[in-house]
């Protein structure tokens, strides 16, 4: 029976260091933090967050329910995502709802039509601070964020309307997206 794990440059920095891969491209542990603050936010549990999409550096495309409840601890992520990965699917346990799937790539597709697609980087020339932006955002248009959950780089979303930068030092993926979604629990007096 084979097992199959998913890399992290912590668990398997000897066998990255062997076969000469960039410890900083596995790293899923960011992806999980980053996926634990949108869906333990109040605007994802009041039912504001329509859909979560994960790319990885394999252009391997996965779609993430927002009714999906993640395991906790990082061992335990690890082990549904390699199961993900070896059976494209996870379904829900009381019903046939697929709460993680691969899906078929580019993720604009899945985009609602005419949303605002916004791009985040440290470096982007255009400064906003999110809780002054989002209340000027249309309720009646939808907005979609690109947010990296990776060590260090740029997003590869030659698609985005705009790049913004909230911050003038870098952030983690799980602080952005909690600046994100208390913005909107702010605005929308989600509590």
């Amino acid at each position: 029976m084979q097992v199959y794990a998913l890399l992290n440059c912590d668990d398997h920095a000897n066998y990255l260091k062997k076969h000469k891969k960039d410890p900083a491209l596995y790293r899923p542990d960011i992806c999980h933090q980053a996926l634990l603050a949108i869906l333990d936010s109040p605007l994802c549990k009041a039912g504001k967050v329509k859909g979560i999409y994960i790319r990885t550096h394999k252009n391997v495309l996965i779609s993430v329910s927002p009714k999906v409840r993640l395991p906790r601890t990082f061992k335990r992520f690890c082990g549904l995502m390699a199961q993900l990965l070896q059976k494209l699917s996870v379904r829900a346990t009381n019903g046939p709802d697929k709460l993680l799937k691969v899906i078929k790539s580019p993720v604009t597709k899945y985009l609602p039509l005419e949303c605002t697609r916004l791009g985040f980087s440290w470096a982007a020339e255009k400064k906003v601070a999110m809780h002054e932006m989002v209340p000027q955002l249309p309720d009646n248009k939808p907005v979609v964020f690109v947010v990296g959950a990776f060590a260090h780089g740029k997003i590869d979303a030659p698609w985005v309307d705009q790049e913004i930068s909230i911050s003038e030092y870098p952030l983690s993926a799980a602080y952005c997206l909690a600046r994100i979604t208390t913005s909107f629990e702010q605005k929308w007096k989600i509590v």
